[in-house]
């Protein structure tokens, strides 16, 4: 199983997003997402989530919220996926942004506007709990393709 961070950086309103078109053979394709990546043997989430944005961004995040774990199942006929996605918010960071990402572009979007971006369905289910929600959730996506065909949600703890 694949375990891997997502971060949604906020500032005045807007959230940074990647639009990612950069590389091949990427299952987030011409997707918009926030950033992150694959967690690294001896990582923790936090660590991860730290690393990969300074990486992909040139901001270093100070105070991360960890905000819920996410399970995707991805299956395409006979390939299956599995993976785990710790999800954070983060308000308060410093340096600047780098104008080059090897993954896609960078963009502050309004947070109001995320939604009608190309997303992936269930993301989708998770932002809305990001902006309504401040309970830690558990989120398993359950997807055929392209098609998310189930969800479940819980909130740790009751």
């Amino acid at each position: 199983m694949l375990n891997s961070t997502l971060c949604y950086i906020e500032k005045d309103g807007k959230y940074l997003m990647l639009h990612r078109i950069k590389k091949e053979n990427d299952l987030n394709r011409d997707k918009w997402i926030g950033v992150g990546g694959k967690m690294e043997e001896g990582e923790s989430p936090l660590d991860c989530v730290i690393r990969e944005t300074f990486e992909e961004t040139g901001l270093a995040l100070d105070e991360p919220k960890y905000r819920g774990l996410v399970t995707f199942c991805f299956s395409e006929g006979e390939k299956a996926l599995t993976e785990q996605m710790h999800l954070f918010t983060c308000e308060k960071f410093s340096g600047s942004l780098s104008g080059d990402c090897s993954e896609g572009e960078l963009e502050w979007v309004p947070k109001d506007m995320v939604l009608s971006l190309p997303i992936w369905e269930g993301d989708k289910i998770f932002l809305e709990l990001l902006n309504k929600e401040k309970r830690f959730f558990l989120l398993k996506l359950e997807y055929d393709g392209d098609r998310l065909v189930r969800h479940r949600l819980d909130f740790a703890g009751g």
